[in-house]
């Protein structure tokens, strides 16, 4: 018989005397990793405590998860029993990190030595413990360290005059060797915490959508790959990074939609590419009018060669046409009267769509098919995904899928097309998501936008949440758009593009299309339903303006994060001013943008110059990025007027007055 635990021994551990709490950053408690890009770093900050006086040390542990041993870096202190240390992401794979704390025993003797020979008291006894410390670490010691802190140990004990003694005690060469060889048996260790690593697309990128079948004059005949390739030129000038497509597959017929959603399709109505598969194919085919998949193939290394990345729309539900109804009905919810139950969000209905049924009895095997079709794409060179609703499937089926790739595949990127409860948006990006659709679309007002972009990057949700803002969809035309003519978009343009690291628009937005059907946010004669062939060269457009704005947000660091996003006072409701910087402040942006597209408003705005690394009374210049205008500005207040109708928006690039040894002023 196994004896019990003795009553009489207590856990070792219970003797350490060092305190660890409010390790961050740290998602639920670790429950879930934080994340980073490749060439980020991670701060982890944590309160060390300890009972009564005595001075503590901690380091800051980390690792990739490649490597069996720890790297750490000491912990400086931040005041008020908080410390702080910094560890840098250099690969893409996941990291480990912990904090190790313990009691600083030469430190504490120090401090008591100080204070005692001070005061004049007498100290021989404390220069005896400090000699047994020193022996102790001299134990622990390497070479010659060890033989330096064995002598260094016998002068401590020697009878010596005290002065001596106490002058090579507080020496500091004796404390950095001191320090390389402390006495860590008794120390704490936090649990440690898991970083996801991603590279930098998953942070930062201009997404560009388009249906590639509208790349055809004829609006009778669907464009292909072949034609859409012919529209990568003009996407990579805009200055775009990711090209999105809808869906690429096989359309089904039966209760195919038609323009503008009508539940009936008249003849040549080509459907919508969401309602995925016919008897010529599925998830893992391409529509025979768009080409095949040695000319999707194609298609992606043409848009590659542009600088342009393909992000492919992963949509996980059929049409009833789909080979998967004949072939496993298990993975469809039936109706009492045996028929598939299609996809509904009351009152509205999707007869052309059919809901998978992920807790079904065969769920298993619909995983392992799904994840087959994720993987079939990744072998075809995708590694960007645009996820189709994914909030109306089961987290734990994305966190398992998106392991999965990544595990194989560590450079795939996920974004949630998710419009849905901010919690549940949230749980999407814990469990994995890259980044994720956001409010921002009907975020229009200076108090809504102001509230919702804090929420997003200055409180814990920056740690696992990456906006992606899109200004619209084929889904939503905002009501701002509808109405608010040019003026409208290129604000909008540039709240997205400034404010969010990644963002997006959908084609056609460049020519400012805004004709909604009334009383709704669904564009008329919408291209999810028909194909639209479009003018690119109409002369009211502002492509030249979106590919502007590009090159500002390539050429300029600042706007590549979203972690330094600050807001500004400005006296007027209808003027929104915010800046962006890099941590050395050798790239400040700052942008000011009246929201009113029809009026044009001035006012006073307010910036904090010594957070900014200006002085109260320098000059600087405030470069305008848009007109190529340079303003000499001085203080924290400086005056701005915005007249929609020449620009609704400025973005500045702050620079200092530099003087050099030939006594050359610039600006940099």
């Amino acid at each position: 018989m196994t004896p019990g635990p003795d009553p009489t021994r207590l856990d070792p551990a219970l003797a350490r005397r060092v305190w660890i709490e409010n390790l961050a950053p740290a998602v639920d408690g670790g429950l879930y990793p934080i994340k980073r890009v490749v060439g980020e770093s991670v701060t982890v900050s944590a309160d060390i405590l300890v009972d009564g006086h005595e001075a503590v040390a901690g380091v800051l542990r980390f690792r990739p998860a490649s490597q069996a041993d720890w790297s750490e870096l000491p912990l400086g202190p931040l005041g008020n029993d908080a410390w702080q240390g910094i560890f840098p992401i250099t690969t893409l794979e996941p990291y480990h990190y912990a904090v190790a704390a313990w009691i600083d025993r030469f430190a504490s003797w120090c401090q008591v030595l100080v204070k005692k020979h001070q005061a004049g008291q007498e100290v021989a006894s404390e220069l005896l413990e400090g000699a047994a410390l020193v022996q102790a670490a001299a134990a622990r010691g390497a070479d010659q360290d060890a033989l330096w802190l064995a002598s260094v140990a016998a002068r401590l004990a020697a009878p010596t005059p005290v002065d001596e003694r106490v002058c090579l005690a507080l020496a500091p060469e004796l404390a950095a060797l001191m320090g390389r060889y402390p006495d860590r048996s008794r120390e704490t260790t936090t649990p440690t915490l898991l970083v996801s690593v991603e590279r930098p697309r998953a942070r930062t990128g201009a997404w560009y959508e388009m249906f590639p079948r509208s790349a055809t004059t004829d609006p009778a005949r669907s464009g292909s790959f072949r034609d859409a390739a012919t529209r990568l030129p003009a996407i990579a000038a805009l200055g775009f990074d990711v090209l999105y497509l809808p869906p690429i597959h096989p359309i089904g017929k039966s209760h195919r939609k038609g323009r503008n959603n009508s539940p009936q399709a008249a003849a040549g109505d080509p459907g919508s590419p969401w309602a995925i598969g016919t008897a010529e194919g599925g998830h893992d085919a391409v529509h025979p009018e768009l080409g095949t998949i040695e000319d999707f193939t194609a298609f992606r290394r043409q848009a590659e060669a542009h600088g342009l990345e393909i992000a492919l729309d992963l949509a996980f539900q059929c049409s009833p046409d789909h080979p998967y109804v004949a072939e496993h009905p298990e993975w469809f919810r039936h109706r009492p009267d045996g028929t598939i139950r299609y996809a509904e969000n009351p009152p509205k209905q999707y007869q052309d769509i059919f809901p998978l049924d992920f807790e079904g009895p065969a769920w298993e095997a619909l995983w392992q098919e799904l994840l087959r079709v994720t993987l079939f794409w990744v072998g075809h060179g995708v590694r960007i995904f645009r996820v189709d609703n994914p909030h109306t499937k089961p987290l734990r089926f994305w966190a398992w899928l998106i392991h999965e790739v990544r595990t194989r595949h560590p450079d795939v990127v996920f974004l949630a097309e998710a419009f849905t409860r901010p919690k549940l948006m949230y749980a999407l990006a814990k469990v994995g998501f890259s980044q994720s659709y956001t409010y921002f679309t009907w975020r229009n007002t200076k108090t809504e936008i102001i509230a919702y972009l804090r929420e997003l990057t200055s409180s814990p949700v920056r740690e696992f949440f990456r906006p992606n803002l899109f200004a619209n969809t084929p889904d939503i035309l905002p009501e701002y758009l509808q109405y608010s003519g040019r003026p409208g978009f290129v604000v909008r343009l540039v709240l997205a593009a400034t404010l969010g690291a990644s963002y997006g628009i959908y084609s056609g937005f460049e020519l400012c299309e805004g004709q909604g059907l009334p009383g709704t946010e669904d564009y008329l004669d919408s291209e999810k339903y028909q194909l639209r062939p479009r003018d690119w060269q109409r002369p009211d457009g502002i492509q030249e303006f979106v590919a502007r704005i590009n090159a500002i947000r390539r050429g300029n660091p600042a706007l590549a994060t979203n972690d330094s996003l600050t807001f500004h006072a400005v006296d007027n409701e209808h003027l929104i001013a915010y800046s962006k910087h890099t941590p050395d402040l050798e790239n400040i942006i700052l942008v000011v943008a009246n929201l009113d597209p029809h009026h044009a408003h001035d006012g006073w705005l307010e910036l904090p110059i010594a957070a900014l690394g200006i002085g109260p009374a320098e000059v600087f210049q405030a470069h305008d990025l848009i007109g190529e205008g340079r303003y000499l500005w001085q203080g924290a207040k400086s005056y701005v007027r915005l007249d929609p109708a020449a620009s609704p928006a400025q973005i500045f690039r702050l620079r200092r007055r530099v003087r050099t040894e030939q006594d050359f002023e610039y600006f940099m």
